[in-house]
């Protein structure tokens, strides 16, 4: 069959070309004084937080047994998303000092 230029056949060796799980772990997270993200006191029941666990990217966060949302720093891509998905009412979201924070080594 013929197929215009550019086409490529879907099992192709694309000379194995990374994932995105293989792309963030050769990122560099350096931690900070303070964590640049916090969830706001009394607000880890808050149900706009359990969209951070749907939106971020880097799967920050989870739930606890008690219904409550956990943020584990480490591997953050300093996005935002969560900061728009959930509102600074429940989250305190800053970029980190200089020098730490993420360090992209790919792409």
């Amino acid at each position: 069959m013929g197929h215009g230029p550019g086409y490529v056949e879907a099992d192709e060796d694309m000379s194995n070309p990374l994932g995105l799980k293989a792309k963030l772990g050769l990122d560099v997270f350096k931690h900070d004084k303070e964590p640049h993200i916090t969830i706001k006191a009394g607000m880890a029941g808050d149900q706009r937080l359990k969209k951070a666990i749907i939106v971020c990217p880097a799967g920050l966060y989870s739930e606890n047994a008690q219904g409550e949302v956990e943020l584990t720093i480490d591997g953050c891509l300093e996005c935002g998303t969560c900061l728009l998905a959930c509102g600074s009412e429940v989250l305190g979201w800053q970029y980190p000092n200089g020098g730490a924070g993420v360090q992209f080594r790919f792409g």
